[in-house]
């Protein structure tokens, strides 16, 4: 049952994911950065509402997992180079930390 609660959820956050890469992705990457976001946001509401298995598998690991990329974040911050990726990066970082706080704390 997990693996068809995380493929389903999967099903909803790729081609999300991909639809906000093609719409805002285009001169900077605002689509990444806004799918970590609120991938992390949910993420740490979900843990904050101490949602059950069932739910967590869904949202978490399958919607959340397929949703966000830290893995294009890496590539672009190295794209970026310099300063600028560096900056990137670890603003990413922060910000996505901050918001899986606040979701948290308005999951609670």
């Amino acid at each position: 049952m997990s693996a068809l609660l995380v493929a389903f959820g999967a099903a909803i956050g790729a081609p999300a994911r991909l639809l906000a890469g093609r719409t805002l992705d285009r001169i900077t990457h605002w689509g990444t950065l806004l799918v970590n976001l609120v991938g992390s946001a949910l993420l740490g509401w979900l843990v904050g509402r101490g949602v059950n298995q069932d739910a967590m598998t869904l949202w978490g690991t399958g919607f959340c997992g397929a949703f966000t990329t830290y893995s294009a974040v890496a590539v672009q911050s190295v794209n970026r180079g310099g300063w600028r990726g560096l900056g990137y990066a670890v603003g990413s970082v922060l910000g996505c930390l901050l918001v899986a706080w606040l979701g948290y704390r308005l999951g609670g």
